[in-house]
C-alpha cells in the first residue's frame, strides 16, 4: 500500500504541512480523479497558507466508487456479525495507536486545538468500538401464528449508503456515520466538506489496513456538484448528512427523487437555561463549554444563554472573566484553548454577527474582534476574540440566526413559563440545556423543550451511547446510540406455513 498520509505530518508544525497526494479513495486505494480542473484551494485556518489543491469528483469518477463500494458491499454483508466486528475493533486499535497522528493533521486542517482534537479522535475510536459491539447482536423476532404457522424477520443491509460530513468535526463524523453502517453490513461512500478533506482518507486507509474489502468505505472529494451525483445515484440507498439548513433541505429534495432513506442533522440555536437556584459556579462552565469549543463552530451548542435575572451580574462577571482568559492561538500548543475558525468568509460572517447585535443594541462585554496572534506565522490566520453579548433580545438576529462562530448572547428571564415560551420560539430544535438544583423542575423544564436533547446541569456531552438529532427544522433520525442501527438497516417480514393453504376459490 502506497505511504500513509499520516505520513506527511511527521515533523510537521503549523505553517508547514504541503499535501500533494491525491484526496480519494476506493478499491482500496488513493485515486485521481479523472479530470483534474475546478481545483480549488483548501486552506490552513492557523495561517491561511493554502494546504493541498481539492478537485472535485464528477460524474464518472462517483461511479467508479460506487461501483467499488457496491462490489464490497455485496461481500461484507454476507459475512457474519461477529466477522464484521473483528475487522471494525482492528480499526478502532489502529485509530488508537495513530491518536496523535490524526489528531495533528486535523488541527492543521480544521483550525480547532490539539486538546479538543485528541478528544475527538477517542470518540471516534469509541465509537467504532460501540458499534463493533453491537454487530453481532442484530436479530430478529420470532412471531407464532395459529394452526403451527410462524414468521419471523430479518434485520439486513441496505447496500449502499452515501454520508456527507461537516468541517467542524471531520475525522469523527467520518467514523459516526460509517461505523454504524457497516456494522449493519452497509458499504458506505463519504463526501468530506471540500474544506477538510484530509482525515476521512485517514479512515479510509485505516479501514483498509484492518482488513475491509476493498471498496467498503470509498472517500470522494468535492462540493455541491459532487454531493448531487451521489445523492441521484440510482445504487445508492441511504443519504445521512451533516450540515446547515438549506443544503439538508436540497439533500431531502433529490434524495426523495430515488425515494431514498435520508438522516438530516442540521442547524441549531439551542437555549440553555439558568436558574437562580443552581450551582453557578457549574453553569458557568457549562456556559463556556456550550459556547466556546471548536472556536463556537458546533451545531448544538448553546448560543441563546438565558440566565435568571436575580443571578445575572455574578453570572456576567465571572463568565466574562474566564472569557477572557481563553488562550487563542497556536491550535497546536498544548496551552491553547481556541484555534482559527475555518475560513475567512466564516470568520468576517461572524464578526458581521457582532458588528450588528451592537447595532441592535447588545452591549459586547468582551471580544468580537479580529484577533492576531503574536507568532508571525499566525498573522494571516483566521482568528477571532470569543464574545459575550448582554442586553441582547429575542428579536435580534444574534439571537435568532446560527452564527457559528465564538459568540455568547446573553438574555435575561423572570419566571419558568416565560423562559420555556421563549426557548421553544425558534424554528431549530436541536439541543437545550437547563441548570438548576431543583430536580423537579429539572425533569420538568426537559419535557417541554422542544428539542431533540436536553442537558440537565451539564452541556455539551454527548458520549456515542446516546442517540443524537433534532427536531423541527434541525433534522430528523438519529446518530450514535443504539436505536442508529434501525437507521442504517431494513427489517424484512418471513411467514412460513406449515399447513395447507386455505383456498377461497
Amino acid at each position: 500500500m502506497a505511504q500513509s498520509i499520516l505520513d506527511t505530518t511527521s515533523g510537521a508544525s503549523t505553517g508547514t504541512l504541503v499535501v500533494t497526494e491525491p484526496l480519494n479513495f476506493w478499491a482500496g486505494k488513493r485515486v485521481k480523479p479523472r479530470e483534474e480542473k475546478n481545483a480549488e484551494p483548501v486552506f490552513e485556518p492557523a495561517t491561511g497558507r493554502v494546504l493541498c489543491q481539492l478537485v472535485p469528483c464528477g460524474a464518472e469518477d462517483v461511479e467508479e466508487a460506487i461501483q467499488s463500494a457496491h462490489s464490497a458491499y455485496v461481500k461484507w454483508s454476507k459475512m457474519s456479525g461477529m466477522e464484521r466486528a473483528r475487522v471494525m475493533l482492528e480499526a478502532a486499535r489502529i485509530i488508537r495507536e495513530r491518536r496523535e497522528k490524526i489528531a495533528k493533521l486535523e488541527v492543521m486542517n480544521n483550525g480547532k486545538c490539539i486538546t479538543e482534537a485528541l478528544v475527538d479522535v477517542d470518540v471516534a475510536c469509541q465509537t467504532m468500538e460501540f458499534y463493533a459491539g453491537m454487530a453481532g447482536t442484530l436479530t430478529g423476532q420470532h412471531i407464532q401464528l395459529p394452526g403451527g404457522a410462524f414468521a419471523y424477520t430479518r434485520r439486513e443491509a441496505l447496500g449502499v449508503c452515501v454520508g456527507i460530513g461537516a468541517f467542524n468535526y471531520p475525522f469523527q463524523i467520518s467514523v459516526t456515520k460509517s461505523a454504524p453502517a457497516l456494522a449493519c453490513g452497509n458499504a458506505m461512500v463519504f463526501k468530506p466538506s471540500p474544506m477538510t478533506p484530509l482525515t476521512a482518507l485517514v479512515m479510509a486507509e485505516i479501514y483498509k489496513e484492518a482488513g475491509v474489502p476493498d471498496g467498503l468505505f470509498c472517500v470522494v472529494q468535492g462540493g455541491a456538484e459532487t454531493g448531487t451525483l451521489l445523492c441521484h445515484h440510482p445504487k445508492v440507498a441511504k443519504v445521512s448528512f451533516t450540515g446547515s439548513v438549506p443544503t439538508g433541505k436540497k439533500v431531502m429534495e433529490m434524495s426523495a427523487k430515488g425515494v431514498k432513506q435520508v438522516t438530516l442533522e442540521l442547524g441549531g440555536k439551542s437555549p440553555l437555561i439558568i436558574f437562580k437556584d443552581c450551582d453557578l459556579e457549574n453553569a458557568i462552565r457549562g456556559a463556556l463549554m456550550a459556547n466556546f469549543l471548536t472556536q463556537g463552530q458546533v451545531c448544538c451548542n448553546g448560543t441563546r444563554v438565558f440566565v435568571q435575572r436575580e443571578i445575572m451580574p455574578q453570572f456576567l462577571e465571572e463568565v466574562v472573566k474566564r472569557t477572557k482568559a481563553i488562550s487563542v492561538g497556536d491550535p497546536l500548543l498544548d496551552g491553547t484553548r481556541m484555534g482559527a475558525l475555518i475560513s475567512k468568509p466564516q470568520l468576517d460572517k461572524a464578526l458581521g454577527f457582532v458588528t450588528k447585535a451592537k447595532k441592535e443594541g447588545a452591549k459586547a462585554l468582551c471580544g468580537g474582534d479580529p484577533f492576531v496572534p503574536t507568532d508571525p506565522k499566525l498573522k494571516g490566520g483566521y482568528f477571532m476574540s470569543p464574545c459575550v453579548l448582554e442586553n441582547c433580545r429575542d428579536d435580534m438576529t444574534c439571537v435568532k440566526e446560527e452564527i457559528f462562530g465564538p459568540v455568547m448572547s446573553v438574555l435575561s428571564f423572570d419566571s419558568e413559563d416565560e423562559v420555556i415560551q421563549r426557548a421553544n420560539n425558534t424554528t431549530y430544535g436541536l439541543a437545550s440545556g437547563v441548570f438548576t438544583r431543583d430536580i423537579s423542575r429539572a425533569h420538568r423544564v426537559a419535557e417541554r423543550l422542544e428539542a431533540g436533547t436536553c442537558f440537565i446541569n451539564n452541556y455539551n456531552n454527548s458520549p456515542v451511547e446516546m442517540p443524537f438529532g433534532g427536531y423541527k427544522m434541525s433534522g430528523f433520525g438519529r446518530e450514535n446510540g443504539q436505536v442508529t442501527i434501525e437507521y442504517y438497516s431494513q427489517l424484512k417480514t418471513v411467514v412460513v406455513e406449515l399447513g395447507d393453504v386455505e383456498n377461497h376459490f
